[in-house]
């Protein structure tokens, strides 16, 4: 009986420490939601800001809601191997699955309304580690940081100020670069004639242990053929799935994988500035589309394009848009899941088959 205030004591210590931990679990998770701080940029507002005005489309991506899914091979020569260990760049046959898709929250929107395509890849590897990477075909994004990104879809979003987007491009310069890009590049016809970048930089790490930043690039096969918009408008609102849907049944398909190997010096944390066209470059193999699928129910629509899956000889450098799109992924991927009632699995009458 005499131990009987002692065991008390050291159960109160151990209820209290366990409310401790509470605690700090719960504070943690509410400063990482941004409960603490209003002002603070969170995955969630990142991904409520890309919503049109009329509101998310319901069980679809929250940003590249439109798009069309595919299945083929990534046939690496091995020459890669050099760089990274990762075993999708050893010689080699890997299966693919992918979406082409356009860069616009409106799963509707005419082809011909969106500037930005763009190429999502898994990659995966007989061992189960997968390479998972979401391209665009700009050679360069549009801003800086995670939070130039929100302020742009703030001010794009804000009609009570008519000066939203001066200030937004006033206080980000660089934004500059990408609306010329936008309104002088050519267009082209086909998701087959687009060359897709990754713009962020990574980490190749070889069989030695030396790291090395890269970037890479998918350049496609078919030669690109400048179309006008007026002529893009012209072939339809879904002229783009036709056209790949056509073209596959009809022969696979290719892109070369170029890897590109930064200089010392060349900037890695910032994808608005793209390398000098000098730097060395690595053809690592050919992605090989063989198969497309329309997107309802098809093999791409329930996967989350996460740029941080990365296979064993890669990984994340100082460019912070990987792990905030990641974040934003995993907001979007389970609002679009929790709303799989309201996404229309069957294909509507007259789609592309």
């Amino acid at each position: 009986m005499a131990d009987r205030p002692t065991s008390n004591a050291s159960t109160a210590r151990s209820l209290v420490l366990i409310a401790v931990v509470v605690v700090v679990l719960v504070a943690a998770f509410a400063f990482t939601a941004g409960w603490l701080s209003p002002d603070r940029l969170t995955p969630a507002r990142i991904v409520n800001a890309l919503a049109p005005p009329g509101g998310a489309a319901l069980g679809f991506r929250r940003n590249h809601a439109k798009g069309i899914c595919f299945t083929g091979t990534f046939e690496s020569n091995g020459t890669a191997a050099a760089l990274s260990r990762a075993p999708m760049l050893a010689a080699g046959s890997f299966p693919v699955t992918g979406r082409f898709n356009l860069a616009t929250a409106d799963p509707k929107a005419p082809d011909a309304t969106v500037r930005v395509r763009g190429l999502s890849l898994r990659i995966v590897a007989p061992d189960g580690s997968e390479w998972r990477t979401a391209m665009i075909d700009a050679p360069f994004f549009a801003v800086s940081t995670p939070q130039a990104f929100y302020g742009l879809l703030k001010a794009s979003a804000d009609k009570s100020d008519p000066d939203a987007m001066k200030n937004f491009i006033a206080a980000n310069p660089e934004f500059g670069n990408f609306v010329a890009w936008a309104g002088s590049a050519p267009w082209t016809g086909s998701f087959a004639q687009e060359r897709y970048n990754s713009l962020n930089s990574f980490i190749f790490t070889n069989e030695a242990g030396q790291d090395q930043a890269v970037r890479w690039s998918f350049v496609p096969a078919a030669q690109p053929e400048a179309v006008s918009p007026d002529q893009l408008k012209a072939r339809g609102d879904d002229f783009l799935d036709t056209d790949i849907t056509q073209r596959v049944h009809s022969a696979p398909q290719r892109w070369t994988l170029v890897i590109t190997v930064a200089n010392p010096g060349d900037p890695t944390a910032d994808p608005t500035k793209a390398w000098p066209e000098d730097r060395r470059k690595v053809e690592a193999g050919t992605l090989v589309v063989s198969a497309i699928e329309p997107e309802p129910d098809g093999p791409c629509r329930d996967l989350n394009f996460d740029p941080t899956v990365l296979p064993p000889g890669m990984h994340v450098s100082d460019d912070p848009f990987p792990a905030a799109r990641s974040a934003a992924y995993a907001v979007s991927f389970d609002r679009r899941t929790a709303e799989d009632k309201d996404y229309p699995h069957t294909p509507a009458a007259g789609a592309t088959p």
